[in-house]
């Protein structure tokens, strides 16, 4: 019941009364991120959704326009602290999350989940073991078990197993205590980057 029907409607509801305050913040870090170097202010990236189907995922930009595509050696995308391709309103987006939060728009589109797997690049399904493609069997989300718990700190082999324990044990419970840490660990700005530590206790 919970997972087929009353999620959607709080990820609705809540996506909703949200979007006033996402529309501020739009209107502040917008101009910011133009007037930088005067490229777009969205980075709308193709990612893989519930049951494989690719969908385009919203993003602030935080990189230099036409920046190359660099992969850590699992496959997974670049992702740390002295990154070359981040402008500098870009880093502190990324420091603090809010490059993320355009998917809000995802959410009312019904391509994402407020929580959930975090969402791969479409060729990544190709790196998925059968027991990891589980992690498609629901909407990936804004946040989820491993940004809530360990955001980059582990590598993404672990984070799959980690996004399958999510699929497997989906309730209210777990998704209220994965909402509750990710507002801590984003306001400690905890293991954001690739290679830095996690507290998690």
């Amino acid at each position: 019941m919970y997972r087929n029907y009353v999620k959607r409607l709080f990820d609705l509801a809540f996506a909703i009364v949200l979007l006033p305050v996402w529309a501020l913040i739009l209107v502040i870090v917008g101009p910011m991120i133009y007037f930088e170097d005067r490229g777009p202010v969205f980075y709308n990236a193709p990612r893989l959704g519930r049951n494989g189907k690719v969908f385009i995922m919203y993003k602030f930009r935080s990189m230099e326009v036409n920046s190359p595509d660099l992969r850590n050696a699992d496959g997974s995308t670049f992702n740390a602290k002295d990154d070359p391709r981040l402008t500098r309103i870009g880093r502190f987006l990324r420091e603090t999350s809010i490059d993320e939060t355009p998917q809000i728009l995802n959410v009312i589109k019904g391509d994402m989940s407020l929580i959930g797997p975090r969402p791969d690049l479409p060729d990544h399904i190709r790196e998925y073991d059968e027991r990891e493609k589980r992690k498609l069997e629901v909407r990936p989300g804004i946040t989820g078990y491993n940004q809530a718990y360990y955001r980059n700190s582990l590598p993404w082999k672990e984070r799959l197993l980690n996004d399958v324990y999510y699929v497997d044990h989906l309730s209210f419970l777990l998704d209220l205590r994965i909402f509750l840490k990710t507002i801590t660990s984003v306001f400690k700005r905890d293991a954001v980057f690739i290679g830095e530590s996690s507290r998690h206790e």
